[in-house]
């Protein structure tokens, strides 16, 4: 996932890397270290890691979320962000983890995708707004950077295959970091937060709100994108970060028909 820098936050010292420049890791199951850091790690979940992980368990959303999330009871963000949630044994480990590595590897989330590169979006006073860089994370039980496999970042997120991650990570950034969220500003409604939530994690109930009640009454959405959204969850999902951006913000993401409008102002004078 994408980070906010705040000023004296623990990444913020961290040596900054570019696209080109170069790193030394290398996981594999030789090294004594394999599986031991998929226990009892904090995996937080984007909405594009959900509707990869439950569709390779050929779970719904609600069963997926319910089986295998938890929501943190703290939260220093405004959205209620999945966690993936640890089995219960002693070591807490990744429930999708065994001898012989992650079962779910080729749908795996985006932090063990990316890991060890961290992601960060500036956001301090003193530089640009925006500016984006990597950084290493290291561990001391990972003796995977002790490896002589050299990446440069560019090398090595295409390896890891995140290129699907970053474009619908660019979705989820844009709402994690608005200038709302990030001023302090917004201040959700429980309507707001439920909406949110449905829309971008439990896809199978925004589906049905969409297709099965009078929402497509209400908005303008082209005939073309409305079959795509039928077969492909990937275009619902992006639909939905488009409707909570209307919902959330009241940015023109969306447009009332002709129809809603006038009920809407019949409302209104009445």
């Amino acid at each position: 996932m994408l980070l906010n820098e705040e000023e004296g936050g623990p990444f913020s010292n961290r040596p900054r890397l570019g696209l080109d420049d170069t790193f030394r890791f290398h996981c594999h199951p030789g090294v004594p270290c394999f599986n031991a850091c998929c226990r009892d790690v904090n995996i937080v979940l984007t909405p594009y890691d959900c509707l990869r992980l439950r569709k390779r368990l050929g779970l719904s959303s609600r069963e997926f979320l319910e089986k295998y999330t938890v929501l943190p009871q703290t939260n220093r963000g405004v959205f209620p962000i999945p966690v993936l949630k640890m089995s219960d044994d002693a070591e807490r480990k990744c429930p999708f983890v065994g001898k012989n590595g992650c079962s779910v590897y080729s749908d795996r989330p985006w932090p063990c995708r990316m890991y060890p590169l961290g992601h960060m979006t500036n956001r301090s006073s003193d530089r640009p707004l925006g500016e984006e860089y990597w950084f290493l994370l290291k561990e001391d039980l990972c003796k995977g950077h002790e490896e002589e496999k050299v990446w440069t970042v560019r090398e090595y997120m295409k390896d890891q295959g995140t290129e699907p991650y970053e474009r619908m990570g660019e979705f989820f950034r844009d709402l994690a970091l608005h200038e709302t969220v990030v001023s302090g500003k917004l201040k959700p409604t429980k309507e707001q937060i439920e909406n949110f939530f449905m829309a971008l994690y439990d896809l199978d109930n925004f589906r049905k709100m969409v297709f099965n009640t009078s929402f497509l009454k209400r908005f303008v959405v082209q005939e073309e994108r409305v079959e795509r959204m039928r077969k492909d969850d990937e275009e619902l999902l992006e639909f939905g970060f488009l409707w909570v951006r209307f919902v959330m913000f009241g940015e023109k993401t969306m447009k009332l028909t002709k129809e809603a409008e006038e009920s809407i102002k019949r409302r209104i004078q009445s």
